[in-house]
C-alpha cells in the first residue's frame, strides 16, 4: 500500500494523464468510424475528468478564496464551453494536451529537485569516532566539534574537519566541482560528503552536522528555489491581471461579432474558447523560472551557490568587480615570516604576549601569529578582555597591561627602527603589525601566499568583458600593490576600513551600475551588502560574511568566478529568447483567431506547444559550461 501511495505521489500526474490520452483516442477512433454519439461523448468525458480535474479544483479554489482568475481554470472553461456547442474532441483534446504540459514541466522542476536529493544522499548517516582510544560508530549528527573521526579507504568524509593523520586522494567533486581527486595531507582541511581515496586518515572535526559546507549547499538551495527574482514577480502579477483581461477579451469575442457582423453563436462561441486558449500567457510565464532554477542547479553542481534566482539575472549584468586581498586573492593562511623588536625588547616576550591577544581572534593573521608562538614554545600567557576593532587590530589585557596588535593608529608612540622595519618589511610584500602596549616594542611581518589560479581568473574576467577590476583591502600599500600587480587588477586601495570599502563600491556602483565584491571576513560583509552582488569564500569566509553574501564559492575557488557571470550571462540571454518566442507565438495565434484561420485543437497545439518549448529551453541551463 505504501508503494503504491509512494508511486502515485510521484507519478499520479503523469498517470492521469495518460488515462485521459487513452479515453481521448477511443472517443475519437469510435467517432470518425461512425460509432454511437453517446458512447464517444463519454469517454471524452471521462478524459475530461482524468486530465482536468487537477485544473479545475486548483483554479476554482483560487477563484472563491483569493478572488482571483488563473491560467489553469480559463483553460478548463475553454474545454467545457467547446463541449457546449459540441466541439467535444477539440475540448478533450484541450484537455489532454495542458495536462500533458504540466506533466512534463513538473519533471523539468523535479529535475532540480533531484540535485538537491543527490546532494543529500552525499552525507553518511554514522561516523567512526576515536574515543577513549576506542573506535565507536556513532550518528553524524551526534559529532562534535573537536572529535577524531576515522575515515577508511573508500569512505565519504563524515564532516568538515582536518587531517590530523595520513594522507590521500579526496574526491572533491560533490563539493568543488573539480573534475579530477585532490591529495590531502595532515594539516589539510577536508569537507563532509567528498570520497575518500586509498589511504586512511583521522579527521579533527572542525564543524557540527548542521554548519558543514555541504549543509550549507542544501540549505541555501532550498531557499534560493523558493525565491522568486522582481521579473517573474511582475510576471505572476502580469499573469493574474492579464487573465481578467483575456476573459474580457473572450466575452466581446461573442457579442460583438453576433451584433456587428452577424456571426452564428456557434461561430462566435467557437472563437472566443479558441481566444481563452491562444491568449493566455501560460508560455510567458514559463519562460523564467525553468531557466534560472536550471542555472541554480548547474551552480551547485559546480561550487558556485546562488541564495536566490535573482542573483543569477544580477550577476549576468556586472560590470566592475572588486577583490578583498587576504583569504580571497591570497590563501588566506599567513604564516610570521619575520619578529623584530624594539630597543630592548624580549622577541620571545613580544610574541607571547601577541599570541595571547590573538588567541580569541577569527582572523587569519592573529591565527599565524597563535600557531608561530606554539612553535617557538612562546606561549602560556593568557588575555582577559578581548576587544576588535574591524580593519584595525586586536587588544586585551595581558600580565595585567594593555597589549594591542595592529595598526600604527593603535600606539601613541613607535620609534623610528621600528617605523623602518615595517617599511622595509612591506616593500618586501610581506604584511605588517605592530605590538606593543600604548608604545609599540616590536612588528611582526606575516606572507600570505596567492591563490594559484587567482591571476587566470582575472584573466579570464577581462576575457568576458568585465570593464574594472580592483583589490580593496584593509591591508598596507606593499602587499597590497604586490598581489594587484600580480593578478592584473586596475587599480588597488589599501589600509581601508569597512567603512572605506562601502564608500568605494558606491563610487563602483555609480559609475558602472551593477558591481560584485568578492570576500572573505567580517570586514568584507559592509562591502558584500552593498554591492549588486556579494560573493563569499565558502571553505574559508567567515560566517558573518557568508551570510551577508548573495553567491558562495564552495570551494574558496576564485576561478568559478568567471564560471559564474558566464552562467549568469547565458541564463539573462535564454530568458531574454523565451519571452520573444512566448509573445511572438501568441500574438500570431491570437490574429490567426480573429481572421478565423486556427481551429482549436491548432491553437492548442501552438499555445501548449509555445510552452513546453520555452521550459526546454530553459533546461539548457542544466548542461556544462566551460570557466
Amino acid at each position: 500500500m505504501t508503494d503504491v501511495r509512494s508511486v502515485w505521489t510521484k507519478h499520479g500526474e503523469a498517470i492521469t494523464t495518460a488515462i485521459c490520452a487513452l479515453f481521448v483516442v477511443l472517443g475519437f477512433i469510435i467517432a470518425r468510424n461512425g460509432g454511437s454519439s453517446t458512447v464517444s461523448t463519454g469517454l471524452f468525458l471521462v478524459g475530461y475528468v482524468a486530465g482536468g480535474y487537477r485544473q479545475a479544483i486548483e483554479g476554482t479554489t483560487r477563484l472563491i478564496v483569493e478572488r482571483e482568475l488563473d491560467v489553469d481554470l480559463l483553460m478548463v472553461v475553454a474545454a467545457i464551453g467547446a463541449a457546449g456547442i459540441g466541439y467535444w474532441f477539440d475540448g478533450a483534446l484541450l484537455i489532454f494536451i495542458f495536462a500533458l504540459s504540466g506533466t512534463l514541466e513538473g519533471y523539468a522542476s523535479a529535475r532540480t529537485q533531484r540535485d538537491i536529493e543527490s546532494l543529500m544522499s552525499l552525507n553518511p548517516e554514522e561516523a567512526t569516532v576515536l574515543r577513549a582510544a576506542k573506535e565507536e560508530r556513532v550518528p553524524v549528527d551526534a559529532l562534535r566539534v573537536g572529535d577524531v573521526v576515522i575515515v577508511k579507504p573508500g569512505e565519504r568524509v563524515p564532516a568538515d574537519g582536518q587531517i590530523i593523520e595520513g594522507a590521500s586522494l579526496i574526491d572533491q567533486a560533490s563539493i568543488t566541482g573539480e573534475a579530477t581527486p585532490v591529495h590531502r595531507q595532515g594539516g589539510d582541511e577536508v569537507f563532509a560528503g567528498t570520497i575518500n581515496g586509498q589511504g586512511g586518515l583521522r579527521v579533527k572535526v572542525s564543524k557540527p552536522a548542521g554548519e558543514t559546507v555541504l549543509a550549507r549547499i542544501i540549505a541555501t538551495v532550498r531557499e534560493a528555489q523558493e525565491r522568486r527574482p522582481p521579473a517573474q514577480l511582475f510576471i505572476e502579477k502580469f499573469e493574474r491581471i492579464y487573465a481578467n483581461v483575456v476573459v474580457l477579451g473572450a466575452t466581446l469575442f461573442v457579442v460583438v461579432p453576433i451584433f456587428v457582423l452577424h456571426w452564428t453563436f456557434a461561430d462566435a462561441w467557437y472563437r472566443a474558447m479558441v481566444f481563452l486558449v491562444v491568449a493566455s500567457p501560460c508560455a510567458l510565464a514559463a519562460s523564467m523560472m525553468p531557466a534560472l532554477l536550471s542555472a541554480l542547479s548547474n551552480g551547485a553542481r559546480n561550487g558556485v551557490l546562488f541564495k536566490g534566482s535573482t542573483y543569477v539575472e544580477a550577476l549576468g549584468k556586472v560590470r566592475a568587480v572588486a577583490f578583498d586581498k587576504t583569504g580571497t586573492l591570497t590563501t588566506g593562511r599567513p604564516s610570521v615570516v619575520e619578529v623584530v623588536g624594539g630597543e630592548g625588547a624580549d622577541v620571545p616576550n613580544l610574541l607571547s604576549r601577541s599570541a595571547a591577544v590573538e588567541a580569541m581572534s577569527e582572523h587569519p593573521i592573529g591565527a599565524a601569529i597563535v600557531n608561530e608562538a606554539r612553535r617557538r614554545n612562546a606561549g602560556g600567557l593568557l588575555a582577559t578582555d578581548f576587544q576588535s576593532t574591524v580593519g584595525v587590530g586586536a587588544s586585551a589585557t595581558v600580565d595585567g597591561s594593555r597589549w594591542h596588535v595592529g595598526k600604527a593608529e593603535m600606539f601613541s608612540v613607535i620609534a623610528e627602527s621600528l617605523r623602518a622595519a615595517k617599511d622595509r618589511l612591506e616593500a618586501a610584500g610581506d604584511t605588517v603589525v605592530l605590538v606593543g602596549d600604548d608604545t609599540a616594542h616590536g612588528v611582526i611581518a606575516l606572507r600570505d601566499t596567492m591563490r594559484a589560479n587567482a591571476a587566470d581568473a582575472v584573466r579570464a574576467l577581462r576575457h568576458l568583458g568585465i570593464e574594472y577590476v580592483v583589490v580593496l583591502t584593509g591591508d598596507s600599500e606593499g602587499p597590497a600593490r604586490v598581489v594587484a600587480s600580480a593578478v592584473g587588477a586596475d587599480q588597488v586601495h589599501a589600509g581601508l576600513l569597512p567603512s572605506d570599502k562601502v564608500r568605494l563600491v558606491e563610487e563602483l556602483l555609480a559609475r558602472y551600475g551593477s558591481v560584485a565584491v568578492v570576500g572573505d571576513g567580517v570586514n568584507d560583509a559592509p562591502a558584500l551588502a552593498t554591492a549588486t552582488v556579494g560573493i563569499a569564500m565558502g571553505a574559508g569566509g567567515t560566517d558573518v560574511a557568508l551570510d551577508t553574501a548573495d553567491v558562495v564559492l564552495m570551494a574558496d575557488d576564485v576561478g568559478r568566478i568567471p564560471f559564474a557571470i558566464q552562467l549568469g550571462r547565458r541564463a539573462l540571454r535564454v530568458v531574454k529568447q523565451n519571452v520573444v518566442v512566448a509573445v511572438s507565438v501568441m500574438v500570431l495565434l491570437v490574429f490567426a483567431d480573429v481572421l478565423g484561420r486556427i481551429s482549436l485543437p491548432a491553437g492548442v497545439v501552438g499555445h501548449e506547444g509555445s510552452t513546453l518549448l520555452v521550459t526546454v529551453s530553459g533546461l539548457r541551463l542544466l548542461l556544462q559550461l566551460r570557466s
